[in-house]
């Protein structure tokens, strides 16, 4: 089962298509640390992290993982080892912090973008995540949450991603 990512604002799975947003510089097939936009291709998809503290744990068939206020995603260039990969926050690492104030990241899935051997600058921290507003993203997919919670039913551990 594919995600189908057809242009910035059109997510398809199935018959069922779903409004999103995308990066604020578009989708590239060089993608760059820090451009903002979204990488082109096909890619795993990782397991879904959640913020028990805010949701219930949704109907899925992939692998729940709760956020916890020590968990980041490393964006670091300086530690090639950590590149691209979930951290315990407190360590002198830059890092997208998981456990955010906003809403956006109360359920996120990780794209596998440059994640079983990252080569350090070329884009990290790649999610699908929830938006309210459909505002352009630093490189991620966004949807509205009842739209996420849809998208959580129907996909699988071996579900891909295509991005155009």
């Amino acid at each position: 089962m594919t995600i189908f990512v057809k242009n910035k604002h059109t997510l398809q799975l199935d018959e069922f298509k779903f409004r999103c947003c995308i990066g604020k510089k578009g989708s590239t097939w060089n993608k760059k640390e820090g451009d903002k936009k979204t990488p082109k291709g096909i890619f795993k998809i990782e397991n879904l992290y959640f913020r028990k503290d805010r949701k219930k744990k949704p109907l899925t068939l992939l692998k729940c993982i709760e956020i916890k206020k020590d968990m980041g995603w490393c964006d670091d260039i300086r530690f090639p080892k950590k590149y691209n990969k979930l951290i315990k926050t407190g360590i002198k690492i830059k890092h997208e912090k998981l456990k955010r104030k906003d809403y956006k990241y109360d359920m996120l899935i990780p794209i596998k973008y440059n994640f079983e051997k990252p080569t350090i600058g070329l884009g990290s921290c790649i999610f699908i995540h929830i938006t309210k507003n459909y505002k352009p993203t630093a490189g991620c997919i966004a949807l509205k949450e009842k739209d996420f919670l849809i998208l959580l039913k129907l996909i699988k551990k071996n579900s891909k991603i295509r991005i155009n």
